[in-house]
């Protein structure tokens, strides 16, 4: 029967992903106990999770710990050859070590087995050899299923061992970044460059405010109104009521409804559209960004308590990096 992937690369390819589907697979149904002991055990620590390996465990190991120093669990990795010639200095006593090794037997890390059981430092195992030394020194191991690794010709390159690593350590991060209640703006502290963190900008931190606000009351004449529109230069004008609650807004659109010869001479009230939408100051810049499109505006203002704070332009999202 011929392969629907007439092509070798694409027959390696897919089988490699299919065998360490498989790997995720038998991870998901290992899952219990241990894990649930893991995340509390890192989740009440008052120091820091000590990730550790070598090898190719020792770079998954590098990966699970900036997962979770970016996701609210602070963590640091101390590479296991390097820890018996003075990193194991780095770990504290208030501290959790997170061991990665495949086989459970790798010499390197005996001497940081040793320094957690010297300093009573909780250590946690991630390995698949259940009665190898690790496992049997951790005082929780999590145990990755036996499963064939992708690598062909009987090689033992490490490929579905190091993708059940990497998620297991995905698994860890997100259960406690729920367990934490790290949201959006924690996330945001973590990452404030690039796309991401404009995207978890609030609208509070790019709106116009203060004298730059185009704002009205309901009986100035639009004579007035436009020459407000025209130096703010947004596009818009809100009206305000006397208490300074926004109940109305003007834009482009609304002059080009209203066009006539007495148009100059009518108070804003007659042709402003009532009960505008308005965003909270606590929006995100993306959400206010996607209501923006969603509505088919270039503007909105921002209220608190009705009353306009601020007020946000579409190019502000392009000049934040939003867009």
């Amino acid at each position: 029967m011929a392969s629907k992937d007439p092509h070798p690369y694409l027959q390696t390819a897919r089988r490699t992903l299919e065998l360490e589907v498989e790997g995720i697979e038998a991870l998901i149904a290992s899952l219990g106990e241990p894990f649930i002991n893991a995340v509390e055990t890192m989740g009440t620590a008052t120091g820091r999770v000590i990730v550790s390996g070598i090898g190719k465990s020792g770079h998954i190991g590098k990966k699970i710990a900036a997962t979770l120093a970016s996701t609210g669990t602070p963590a640091n990795f101390v590479h296991a050859g390097e820890a018996s010639h003075g990193d194991l200095g780095m770990i504290t006593k208030n501290d959790v070590v997170l061991a990665l090794s495949w086989s459970g037997e790798t010499a390197e890390l005996r001497d940081l087995i040793s320094y957690t059981k010297r300093f009573a430092i909780p250590l946690i195992s991630m390995t698949s050899g259940s009665e190898s030394a690790l496992a049997e020194a951790a005082d929780i191991a999590l145990l990755l299923p036996k499963v064939a690794e992708a690598c062909p010709n009987g090689l033992q390159a490490p490929t579905t061992s190091t993708t059940m690593q990497l998620a297991l350590g995905d698994a860890l991060a997100t259960a406690l970044l729920e367990r934490n209640g790290f949201d959006t703006g924690n996330f945001r502290d973590f990452h404030p460059g690039g796309k991401l963190g404009a995207m978890l900008t609030h609208v509070s931190d790019i709106m116009h405010s203060g004298e730059e606000l185009p704002v009205t009351s309901p009986d100035t004449l639009m004579s007035d109104a436009l020459v407000i529109m025209t130096r703010k230069g947004l596009g818009c004008i809100g009206v305000t009521s006397p208490d300074g609650a926004l109940i109305g807004l003007i834009t482009d659109g609304d002059l080009r409804r209203h066009m006539g010869a007495d148009l100059l001479s009518k108070p804003v009230s007659d042709i402003m559209t009532a009960d505008p939408k308005v965003l909270a100051p606590s929006t995100l810049a993306s959400e206010a960004l996607s209501f923006l499109n969603e509505s088919q505006i270039t503007s909105i203002f921002i209220v608190d308590e009705a009353k306009p704070v601020g007020l946000v332009h579409i190019h502000d999202f392009l000049r934040a990096g939003v867009i």
